[in-house]
């Protein structure tokens, strides 16, 4: 029986693979998962772990691997030669402290949980070796699990070097284990590589262990989904529907409603309120705050943003990098660029696209217009076809609307420029010096009626 686990942990993981079936110049564990690299789940995973030191060894294309994980901080082990994946994790070993507790992964198997590996670890206890295991259908492919007639774990033997009676086994090897550091560095310095791959395998230390009298315990996941790797496309597509449902889940287990919930993508971090209602084809990307009752149509993109109670996004609405306070409406087509912030009761309305602009509450930009670089105060109104033409070929201008100031539709304000409270511009004005407060400006060529002018007509139109 093990005891509770008390050694330091270290996770290394395992990410060397070339990834071939991928058919792709990225390496194998950049490829996305919900928008990030399937390694990125992993190493996650190992900090929920409270792990203290966190080794991925990578091979093929490392640069690039270790360049767009450069803020992961973990340590990088380089395995030059792809030889097995005993010789992969012997690659990590002289990072490891002898007192520690060793947990393998695997840098494109991104769906295992946490709860999962705490029980493997403490299954593994301070002196034995612990196996994620699990039983398939079709184990075709995968390591079977060797046992006594009293049910012990053997070892493992792979695919390629098994006999008709151990094909038929159904348990099989995920390949994720924990055993001690200095044990498993004494058992990888005798792996051998007679096999039908020529390979240094890790499970032979699996046999090792029991020859020496060390306990080898078994543990299972809760649901197959989590020793799933992607090893080409199609794998990495049925991986995104297995994320994806879970996130699904985890909404509607506190509270969202999803109409669909086959058609909704996370990618990235949600936290949502009460009574959040999101229609089909809706991508919420980066971190993604929903206050109660809000409302999201349908093929909305919302992408690090935060949405205040009772809002409503129209559909078809893309919102980035951007503050929706309370009670606003969006859209529908509305674009929301970054560093925007919309105040209580802000109404933006179909083919209008705002740009690092705050808008107060209250106020409305209701249809056709461009507004960027812009600082609106409360119950302003901004007509149709509306634009603030807030860039010289150079540099960007600040525009400044009072509280209450009405612009007429087709005005262009050129920046910098500033509207006072309570001004009204006449529509089709273009606006280049400041238009003073509670005054109507109008600026516009003065409409002349020419008599008797007559349209030109082409020759020979007249004799048909």
């Amino acid at each position: 029986m093990s005891h509770v686990h008390a050694r330091p942990l270290c996770v290394a993981i395992l990410a060397a693979g070339q990834g071939k079936r991928m058919r792709s110049a990225l390496p194998k564990v950049l490829h996305p998962l919900a928008g990030r690299p399937l390694l990125a789940h992993v190493i996650d995973t190992a900090r929920e772990l409270g792990a203290g030191a966190i080794q991925v060894v990578h091979g093929h294309g490392g640069e690039r691997v270790t360049e767009q994980l450069a803020d992961a901080q973990v340590g990088w082990v380089e395995q030059a030669e792809q030889l097995g994946t005993g010789h992969a994790l012997m690659q990590a070993m002289p990072a490891i402290a002898d007192e520690a507790s060793v947990l393998v992964l695997y840098g494109d198997v991104p769906l295992t949980r946490a709860e999962t590996l705490r029980a493997l670890v403490t299954a593994a206890g301070d002196d034995g070796v612990a196996l994620l295991t699990a039983e398939l259908e079709d184990p075709s492919g995968y390591g079977r699990i060797l046992r006594a007639a009293d049910g012990g774990v053997t070892g493992i033997v792979e695919q390629k070097d098994a006999s008709p009676a151990e094909l038929a086994i159904a348990e099989i090897n995920t390949g994720m284990l924990c055993a001690p550091a200095a044990r498993l560095r004494a058992w990888l310095a005798r792996l051998g590589n007679d096999n039908a791959q020529g390979e240094y395998y890790l499970t032979d230390v699996i046999a090792m262990a029991v020859a020496e009298g060390v306990a080898v315990a078994s543990v299972q996941p809760r649901s197959v989904d989590e020793i799933l790797g992607a090893n080409d496309r199609r794998q990495l597509a049925a991986l995104e529907r297995i994320y994806q449902r879970r996130e699904a889940e985890r909404l509607m287990d506190e509270g969202v409603t999803l109409l669909d919930p086959a058609r909704f993508d996370v990618r990235g971090r949600v936290r949502a309120g009460r009574d959040v209602t999101i229609d089909v084809n809706v991508v919420l990307e980066g971190d993604v705050q929903l206050g109660d009752g809000v409302h999201i149509g349908a093929n909305c993109v919302l992408r690090d943003v935060q949405v205040g109670d009772g809002s409503v996004i129209h559909p078809n609405t893309l919102i980035e990098r951007a503050v929706v306070g309370r009670r606003c409406q969006l859209g529908p087509f509305a674009r929301i660029r970054p560093d925007s912030v919309l105040d209580e009761g802000a109404r933006v309305g179909n083919f209008v696209e705002l740009k690092k602009t705050h808008l107060g509450a209250g106020s409305k930009v209701n249809h056709l217009a461009y507004v960027g670089d812009t600082t609106i105060g409360r119950a302003v109104n901004v007509g149709a076809g509306t634009i603030t033409c807030n860039y010289d070929g150079v540099n960007k201008h600040r525009t400044v609307i009072g509280d209450g100031a009405f612009i007429g539709s087709d005005t262009q304000l050129v920046a910098p420029v500033t509207v006072g409270e309570n001004a009204v511009i006449g529509a089709g004005s273009t606006i280049t010096r400041d238009a003073p407060a509670g005054e109507l400006t109008v600026s516009r060529a003065r409409q002349i009626t020419v008599r008797g002018w007559k349209r030109t007509i082409k020759k020979g139109k007249e004799e048909r």
